[in-house]
């Protein structure tokens, strides 16, 4: 019985395979009136695709026919148990019963909004049977891990089109935070301009109708297990596949491709069942002016290697969110930094400073006061200040560990960048510029003897980083409870200044780490413990913490709901160790013993460990957030244009000066036009700029030592004002500025 009904099952297959097989690449089509250079689709297209579809359909069947004999011999059907998060129990038939047919049994709504399937903890394809009873839970759209299931189905749609469009060859296709793109270096057989053919904005509308027409047709993701042999011969005219195929995956074994249409694609899956679960997809629009994105970058990340092509694109599973996002871009388009930076004259960036933002005076205002905010909190609770160098002997981030850890970004050359780290060479000396301050803060430890009555040891340093890591601590193991409460505390007082929620993650044991693996057990569990007394829900983010130590992220989120990761919080035993720090315990001992590990775990010394935090992260970067955010209307505190004085005439301007004056006096930043605009022009002016407050002041305002105030957020007093003797204002706005509100109500 078993061999009849496995040469059925095979039969089966070997019908459905004739018919996939048949599926003809599409020849070109062109778009009326268009030409050879704008056709939709290359005629003839590339030989590889029907190449890899040969392989694919003659691989498939062999490998259905295999498993068909399999199941029934080896691994016959089995009455299985299903376990959904409820606790409910559905029987289903091992190598028979899908996560979909689960889905579908339970409701018709429920298999057509989910898009993945999680089982046992692990994604799992929809339409991929089930081999033993196992735990079920579907993920949709809405879940973190199902966006990016979507994302990467949907940036094969994008790859189709654009091996279609352009017969290009196909590097990475990844998701990633809003959307996904594909990576591709352009065959020069295949294009028009003898020098090789860009991306263009004019492509995209090809693109969008190449990928509208795969979405439509349904395209099953047919998943394949591969040999290495195999594989580089199925992507043997893709230079860059065959040099992944050799690179990731060992001789002798096998891994996995996908298939939708007529793209294959070297891929660990799991995938969506099929483009139709795709209902709006665009080619992204990620700047105020360009309608897409599309960058080069290099293969593998080194500029010696090819230049490749990007092209970003977005998918929901419903228009209407197309339609939220596209208003979205355009809201975000107005709040652009960069746009707002400039219309407000508060900074800008040049070519010859890459990255670097220039203040002008009215940003190093917002800059300072984000400083000074940090100051006075940082005195609060118990820092010092100190200021250490700028530039290094490289040795002090070999002894750190960063140095090894980065060698992989390492050039023979005068000058390199070694992931954040900018090294040259000085009197056959190497030396690096500072990306981080805690390397130095470990020498200004060593650099006398510390005793356990001046721990915990808190430093705050503002020297001049490419990183900006603003604060670190130094303790023993026994305060470390509460100096991660202060730490958690810390943050979320800032944080609620500026009106941000956020979220923690636990980042845990990256691939790539120093030290053993109970020390890093025991820094997880501290870590863990904290955000549990702590009170604010968070996650786990396995692998992803520093190669010194794990560490709390804390992900904040803007007025647009964009989040941005900024503040880290860091548990360090690797540093002191390596730094070979103690500090005396108190305990009886006659001599400092020798500095090693023996030593610290001594009864008179003892190892501290430190606590590294960055709380606002880059203060410069955490501008552009705040300037986004508040899309240039900045609260009051914050402000770098708090009071506009308008003389309603020439002969108020000595007033209009009075007044300016004792504002200044005052620590506010005020300002008195005294140009030759009308008055109108004047208040209009310091409308459009955002000032806070508009004084208006005139003949009558000036004999009575009064002020006629304008609120810029008090729609009610833009009209007419409000008069205001001029010590009662300048008394409220004080307070206002105190006390840090985001409401400018006085």
């Amino acid at each position: 019985m078993a061999d009849q009904a496995a040469a059925e099952v095979a039969g089966k297959v070997a019908e459905v395979t004739d018919k996939v097989k048949n599926m003809s690449v599409k020849k070109d089509k062109k778009p009326k009136g268009g030409d050879a250079a704008s056709a939709l689709e290359l005629s003839p297209p590339p030989s590889y695709i029907q190449h890899r579809i040969d392989m694919f359909d003659r691989l498939k069947k062999q490998y259905d026919a295999e498993v068909a004999v399999k199941r029934f011999a080896a691994k016959p059907r089995e009455t299985i148990k299903i376990t959904l998060p409820d606790g409910k129990v559905i029987e289903g038939t091992s190598w028979e019963t899908t996560p979909m047919d689960i889905a579908k049994g339970i409701s018709k709504s429920l298999s057509e909004k989910i898009v993945i399937a999680k089982v046992d903890g692990n994604l799992f394809d929809l339409v991929r049977p089930l081999e033993q009873s196992c735990s079920l839970r579907f993920l949709t759209f809405d879940d973190d891990e199902g966006k990016k299931v979507y994302w990467h189905s949907s940036a094969h749609v994008l790859g189709e089109a654009c091996e279609l469009h352009y017969g290009c060859h196909l590097c990475i296709g990844p998701p990633i935070e809003e959307g996904f793109y594909y990576e591709m270096g352009m065959d020069r057989r295949h294009v028009t301009k003898k020098d090789g053919r860009a991306v263009a904005e004019t492509d995209w509308a090809s693109l969008e109708q190449l990928a509208k027409k795969a979405i439509s047709e349904k395209q099953p993701f047919e998943r394949l297990v591969v040999s290495k042999t195999d594989l580089l011969e199925m992507f043997k005219d893709n230079k860059y596949k065959v040099h992944i195929i050799n690179d990731k995956i060992p001789d002798g074994t096998s891994t996995t491709v996908y298939r939708c249409g007529p793209l294959i694609d070297l891929c660990y899956g799991p995938h969506i069942p099929n483009t139709g679960k795709i209902k709006a997809f665009a080619v992204t629009k990620t700047g105020a002016k360009q309608r897409v994105q599309n960058s080069a970058s290099y293969f593998l990340g080194d500029a010696k290697n090819d230049s490749l092509q990007r092209v970003y694109g977005i998918s929901f599973p419903d228009a209407k969110q197309m339609k939220e996002y596209k208003q979205f871009l355009e809201e975000a388009a107005k709040r652009d930094h960069r746009k707002i930076g400039q219309e407000q004259e508060l900074f800008f960036f040049h070519e010859l400073s890459p990255g670097s933002c220039f203040f002008l005076p009215h940003g190093a205002r917002i800059y300072n006061t984000l400083i000074d905010l940090q100051k006075s909190e940082y005195r609060k609770r118990g820092f010092h200040e100190v200021v250490t160098p700028n530039m290094f002997n490289v040795k002090l981030w070999e002894t750190s560990g960063h140095w090894q850890n980065y060698q992989a970004w390492i050039r023979n050359i005068d000058v390199v960048q070694q992931e954040d780290m900018f090294s040259l060479d000085v009197e056959k000396e190497k030396f690096a510029l500072k990306p981080m301050n805690c390397p130095s803060h470990c020498l200004m430890f060593k650099h006398r003897e510390r005793s356990y009555r001046e721990l915990p040891l808190r430093l705050a340093d503002f020297g001049v980083l490419h990183r900006n890591e603003a604060s670190g601590a130094l303790t023993g193991l026994t305060r470390l409870g509460t100096e991660m409460d202060g730490c958690l505390d810390f943050l979320q007082h800032i944080y609620g200044i500026f009106g941000f929620t956020f979220s923690l993650k636990l980042s845990t044991r990256p691939e790539k780490f120093l030290g053993e693996i109970e020390q890093w057990n025991k820094a997880e569990a501290l870590l863990e413990e904290a955000l549990k007394k702590f009170g604010h829900p968070w996650e786990l983010n396995p692998g992803d913490g520093a190669f010194y130590g794990p560490k709390i992220d804390i992900v904040i989120s803007d007025a647009l709901r964009r989040r941005h990761q900024c503040a880290t919080i860091q548990l360090d035993f690797q540093l002191p160790e390596r730094f070979q720090l103690s500090y005396r315990t108190g305990e009886a001992s006659a001599s400092k013993p020798e500095e090693s590990k023996a030593a610290a775990t001594s009864a008179a010394f003892q190892r501290p460990v430190m606590i590294h935090r960055a709380i606002l992260g880059s203060v410069e970067r955490m501008i552009a957030i705040l300037t986004e955010n508040f899309a240039g209307k900045w609260p009051f505190w914050l402000s770098p244009r708090q009071v506009m004085i308008v003389p309603v005439g020439v002969t108020n301007f000595g007033y209009a000066e009075q007044v300016r004056e004792k504002l200044q006096h005052a620590g506010l930043y005020a300002e008195a036009d005294l140009s030759d605009s009308t008055l109108n022009k004047k208040v209009r002016n310091a409308e459009i700029a955002h000032w806070n407050f508009i004084f208006v002041v005139g003949n009558q305002e000036e004999e009575s030592g009064s002020v006629n105030c304008r609120n810029r957020d008090d729609p009610n007093s833009k009209n007419r004002g409000e008069v205001y003797p001029l010590e009662v204002i300048l008394g409220k706005l004080v307070s206002l500025k105190e006390s840090k509100s985001l409401r400018q109500e006085i």
